[in-house]
C-alpha cells in the first residue's frame, strides 16, 4: 500500500511540474512546521489531558499525519528511497534493539533515562 501512495504522490508532482525541482530542505522545514502545529495543540499538558484535547482535534491530528506522511514520501521520492522497505528495515531494526519483554519493564528506549535500546544487536 505504502508503494502505491509513494507512487500517486510522485504522479502528483509530475503532473504539477514539481517532479524535477530538488526542494529537500523546504520539505524537512515544512515537516518541522507541521510537527509544530501538533506540538501546540499538546505541549505542557499531562497524558490524560493530551488525550483528551487529541480526542476533541482529531481532525487536525489527522491532517498533521497526512501531510506529514506526504511530505515524508515527497522526500523518499527526491532520494529515491523505498518508504515501504525503509519503514521495514527500520521495524527490523526496533524488534532487535527493543526486545517486548524488556520494553514492557522499562516503558521506553532512552537509556539515559533509564530505558533500554539495545544498539548493538543491530
Amino acid at each position: 500500500m505504502m508503494k502505491e501512495q509513494q507512487e500517486k504522490i510522485r504522479k502528483f508532482d509530475e503532473a504539477r511540474g514539481w517532479s524535477n525541482s530538488w526542494d529537500l530542505k523546504d520539505l524537512m522545514l515544512n515537516i518541522t512546521e507541521e510537527v509544530g502545529e501538533l506540538w501546540d495543540l499538546v505541549k505542557w499538558i499531562d497524558d490524560e489531558k493530551q488525550k483528551k484535547v487529541v480526542e476533541e482535534n482529531r481532525e487536525k491530528v489527522s491532517d498533521f499525519i497526512g501531510d506529514t506522511m506526504f511530505l515524508l514520501l515527497k522526500i523518499a521520492n527526491q532520494t529515491k528511497v523505498d518508504a515501504e522497505k525503509a519503514l521495514e528495515n527500520t521495524l527490523n531494526e526496533y524488534e532487535k534493539r527493543m526486545p517486548p519483554e524488556a520494553m514492557k519493564k522499562v516503558k521506553h528506549a532512552n537509556p539515559l533515562a533509564g530505558g533500554i535500546d539495545d544498539k548493538t544487536k543491530i
